[in-house]
């Protein structure tokens, strides 16, 4: 099972998601990006937030279907190792 994220992920529903995304942490440790098209730097702050949660547990997130303007941030941001891109 996985989280799936919205087509839009932007500074207006970041928090919320993030709060969703812990409330069903068992289906988080995979989150699917199918979907996901407008988005900007804070989704990155939300998949860090829930990595951090997930690796508190001893356990991993995968991110699956990411888009290439989303491993773009994740490089000029530094973070594309921790998000597994």
């Amino acid at each position: 099972m996985s989280f799936q994220l919205p087509h839009t992920v932007t500074q207006a529903n970041a928090l919320q998601l993030q709060k969703e995304g812990l409330l069903n942490i068992a289906s988080l440790g995979t989150v699917n990006c199918a979907a996901l098209q407008d988005f900007d730097s804070t989704v990155l702050t939300v998949l860090l937030a829930w990595r951090k949660k997930l690796q508190a547990d001893g356990r991993f997130l995968v991110v699956e279907q990411p888009p290439e303007k989303l491993k773009v941030l994740a490089n000029v941001y530094g973070v594309s190792a921790l998000l597994g891109f």
